[in-house]
């Protein structure tokens, strides 16, 4: 899962970054701070999009790379690479022909091969598997035009190849693509608005994109994620500030022009600055919840699961994440607070307070017998690690044998793929967010998942046939196969909500034109007065 929206703050060292060469030697000149822009974001240890969910590196992909298709702010899939694209009679053959201009920032031109290549890579992602399934072939034509042939037509095809925020597709070179799945791509080679600068690239403490003077834009005007690409600055200089207060110190102070994700006790702060703004890019809230491993004791118990379903009080877990009630909401639907498919099939566990008595006694019919539950608190992004230390306490109130495991984003990404005990180094619960958007998106969305692949790895192949079933119907057809679903979900328990809270970003007010698209945050189109 996606930790939502920028949200990592701390300092570390970026794995798998390129290595420094010669050019570090050379001399640049800078650009005038009229045409740079400085933003507080979270570090970067994995710059490989299709490697990672986690949404910084997604928004380093948008600056570097470019996409087939993408969004735009009706979430309707527009050409972005692709200049055409034609549809078979029996709906099972697309060809696609890339748009002229298109090159990587080495100096070669972006080919077919290229887009087959990452395709191929993306199909190996969860946001891919669904199309992977019913592909038969994908092909190079020539050098402009490559097919996808599926075995059976799938009206979502666009869709998912343009994606929300979870798995873009982003074409990289074909040499890139091609390597393994569990190899991470190092390189930093795109062909998107955006360069990336090797030689002055501070791993954990700064990443600086450049203005990609040969990018070729969409004559259509910025909407979402798709249209022109059109950058407005020289230089948009990615900072790692680990302190909170002092980012904000210098947002106030002109050092930084953009932070990414004030926090939310400095919000009063920040309003009574008057040269700085609070302003919600995204239009989508923040779902915090709770992924456990369900392969280890306790909670390969679905009583054990259920048991922090009623546990855990959102509100009060809200009050953590943001103590103004204005921006948080409750959350009992597995689709969200603000999806088509939201609704209240199997929620009668919720209850407000929360139910300790009723959890304690799950855990007791589950056979928990005092065994250690290791709780990952990731002391990096503080709503994340304050939640953890509220669910131990609460934990421990029923007699339960919690134990936090501090560490940053990047250590317990790491643990988090241990499927093993704790004795060996495992664990059995950790925070997490995504946007309210990706819930109404169970094809794409690993943690909508029941096959036993994602995080905490809960299987239930009733759900698994259930959701197969999304890519086919009409808006109705999902609404009702939602409830069916979601029925389906809380029993498994296969997460736990605990609530949903807007995150604005703060900038100063010389920065304009930032583009609006939930979760991500896209360079281009942003201009400094």
């Amino acid at each position: 899962m996606k930790i939502s929206r920028r949200k990592l703050i701390g300092a570390g060292v970026a794995a798998g970054a390129a290595a420094w060469g010669p050019s570090v030697l050379r001399a640049q000149t800078a650009p005038s701070a009229a045409r740079t822009v400085r933003m507080m974001n979270g570090n970067i240890t994995n710059f490989d999009p299709y490697s990672t969910t986690t949404y910084h590196t997604v928004d380093h992909a948008l600056a570097i790379y470019d996409t087939l298709f993408a969004l735009d702010s009706k979430l309707t899939p527009r050409p972005q690479m692709v200049k055409n694209w034609a549809v078979s009679d029996d709906k099972k053959t697309y060809t696609f022909e890339l748009r002229d201009g298109l090159g990587f920032h080495d100096g070669t031109a972006v080919t077919a091969g290229d887009c087959v290549a990452s395709i191929r890579r993306w199909l190996r992602t969860p946001g891919g598997q669904l199309v992977k399934e019913r592909t038969k072939d994908v092909s190079r034509k020539d050098d402009k035009t490559f097919t996808i042939v599926l075995n059976e037509p799938f009206a979502l095809l666009l869709d998912q190849l343009g994606e929300s925020v979870n798995y873009l597709l982003f074409v990289m070179r074909e040499k890139d693509a091609d390597r393994a799945p569990t190899e991470p791509v190092t390189t930093h080679i795109g062909s998107g608005p955006f360069k990336f600068n090797e030689a002055l690239f501070k791993p954990g403490v700064s990443f600086v994109y450049d203005r990609n003077e040969k990018y070729v834009t969409r004559a259509e005007q910025p909407d979402g994620l798709a249209g022109g690409k059109i950058v407005n600055v020289d230089r948009a200089i990615w900072e790692v500030i680990a302190d909170q207060q002092t980012a904000v110190a210098a947002l106030q102070a002109g050092e930084i022009d953009l932070l990414s994700d004030p926090p939310a006790n400095l919000f009063p702060m920040i309003e009574g600055d008057p040269n700085l703004v609070l302003e919600d890019l995204h239009k989508s809230g923040d779902n915090y919840l709770l992924r456990m491993n369900c392969l280890q004791k306790p909670f390969e118990s679905v009583k054990a699961r259920q048991a922090i379903l009623h546990l855990v009080d959102q509100e009060a877990f809200l009050r953590l994440i943001n103590p103004n009630p204005k921006y948080n909401h409750t959350i009992t639907s597995l689709f969200g607070t603000g999806t088509p498919y939201v609704n209240d099939a199997n929620t009668g566990w919720h209850k407000k307070g929360g139910d300790p008595a009723k959890a304690k006694q799950l855990f007791k019919e589950s056979g928990y017998s005092g065994e250690k539950v290791v709780i990952l608190q990731p002391t990096n992004w503080l709503p994340g690690s304050n939640v953890a230390q509220l669910l131990a306490a609460a934990l421990r109130k029923i007699e339960v044998n919690a134990e936090l495991a501090p560490s940053d984003w990047a250590g317990l990404s790491e643990r988090r793929s241990n499927k093993g005990p704790v004795e060996s180094g495992g664990w059995s619960i950790y925070p997490t967010s995504a946007i309210d958007l990706s819930f109404g998106d169970p094809l794409s969305a690993g943690w909508m998942t029941l096959n036993g692949q994602y995080y905490g790895w809960p299987q239930n192949d009733e759900y698994e046939v259930l959701r197969a079933q999304w890519a086919n119907g009409t808006l109705e057809d999902r609404k009702t196969l939602a409830r069916k679903m979601q029925q389906s979900w809380w029993d498994t328990a296969g997460s736990v909500f605990l609530g949903q809270s807007v995150s604005p970003i703060a900038r100063r007010k010389e920065l304009t034109g930032l583009v609006s698209y939930p979760a991500l945050l896209p360079m281009w189109n942003m201009r400094k007065a």
